[in-house]
């Protein structure tokens, strides 16, 4: 069975979606890899390195994709990648499907089966498949860093002949996966850190890392999570309260970073150009939600824009910043996954539709949605198990 890894075509992509080590473990499995050449050059993976692993080089996007059964990447398929993928092939994608019913249906027309790996749910047995967790610990690393290179001062307290240098204040809005990281982080660099969660089950991981829990915590705010871990979305009276203890907060801060998201819905926005006026001149924020709309008024995509004397961070992709160790991550998480779907003896596939894993994240099959939370319908009992040679 042929598994195939193209170079990706959206701007700015530096990822790609198997690196030596996996295409090792692919051919361990069977399987037969074949990589795009250049598709690992912005991750500083030579050609020589998928070749010296097992793979075979494509001269094409069309090379690599002729007869492929199992298509890894990193983005989902453009138009023009869904012309050259096989009727019936499997595609493992960041697949972005809210909103994007005609992206969805392209995929559905073009016959794949469709599987978006953000949708993979928060269960032990898929934690090493899971690409948010991997990519949000990178981009929360790498929030610091930025924020670290375009500020004008020192982040540790420095003792010095001279005199002495006051840390950095860092607040970190928003605990998840990102947000905690970026807390490391900052901690290590020296940085006095404090940070902020709707979840109460945050507190105590915030204070794990030493940094300081800032939060209006009523009863509303007890009862302020899913049953899947994410943050509920808070009420309008809540949101007033909280945002007037931010306010005060964020004024007294040097570093900001914003990493709040709720799945399928635009990003909220926390700070407001009246909180950033009331900021010192030359700090620094960081929104981590750019892409869905971003957390702070006045962010911009892709660049450092300057609000109220605030140097506004809004790159789009800051897992992408750090392309080597992105993909490195990433492409674990799909070996994980694919090796669910494949039989290991026969090297063919075997999906299993009534798997909790395939339930969460198939998008379309047999020219359809079968997705409930984006307008498909279950499989039908007799074709709920698949094996394809």
């Amino acid at each position: 069975m042929k598994v195939a890894i193209t170079r990706e075509t959206q701007d700015e992509e530096t990822r790609v979606a198997a690196v030596p080590d996996t295409v090792k473990r692919l051919r361990a499995l069977n399987l037969e890899v074949v990589v795009e050449r250049g598709a690992g050059s912005a991750s500083m993976i030579t050609d020589e390195e998928y070749e010296a692993a097992g793979a075979t080089l494509a001269e094409s996007a069309a090379q690599a994709l002729q007869g492929a059964e199992v298509v890894l990447k990193v983005r989902r398929p453009s138009t023009e990648e869904l012309a050259l993928i096989e009727e019936g092939a499997i595609v493992l994608a960041v697949m972005d499907p809210y909103g994007q019913e005609q992206a969805l249906d392209a995929m559905a027309k073009a016959g794949i089966t469709a599987f978006a790996m953000e949708l993979m749910p928060r269960i032990t047995r898929a934690q090493s498949m899971d690409v948010l967790s991997s990519q949000a610990n990178l981009a929360g690393y790498r929030a610091v860093v930025e924020a670290a290179q375009v500020f004008d001062r020192a982040l540790p307290l420095m003792m010095t002949a001279a005199g002495t240098v006051p840390a950095a204040k860092v607040f970190v809005m928003g605990a998840g996966v990102a947000g905690l990281q970026a807390i490391a982080t900052a901690k290590r660099l020296g940085a006095s850190v404090s940070a902020t969660d709707v979840r109460p089950a945050a507190k105590e991981q915030v204070a794990s890392l030493g940094g300081k829990f800032i939060a209006v915590e009523d009863e509303e705010f007890k009862a302020a999570e899913t049953a899947g871990g994410y943050a509920k979305e808070m009420s309008a009276e809540y949101q007033a309260k909280q945002a007037a203890l931010v306010e005060e907060h964020i004024s007294k801060q040097d570093i900001v970073i914003t990493t709040a998201l709720i799945p399928g819905r635009p990003a909220p926005k926390l700070i407001t150009k009246a909180m950033l006026a009331r900021m010192r001149p030359g700090s620094v924020v960081v929104d981590l939600a750019v892409e869905r709309g971003g957390n702070v008024e006045g962010s911009v995509a892709d660049q450092v824009s300057e609000v109220e004397g605030i140097k506004l961070i809004g790159y789009g992709n800051l897992a992408g910043r750090i392309a080597t160790s992105a993909s490195l991550l990433y492409s674990r998480n799909l070996l994980a996954f694919l090796t669910t779907l494949v039989d290991k003896e026969q090297g063919h596939l075997a999906i299993d539709f009534d798997d909790a894993l395939v339930k969460a994240t198939a998008l379309t099959h047999q020219g359809r949605r079968i997705h409930p939370s984006f307008g498909g319908v279950a499989e039908e009992a007799e074709s709920n198990k698949e094996t394809r040679a």
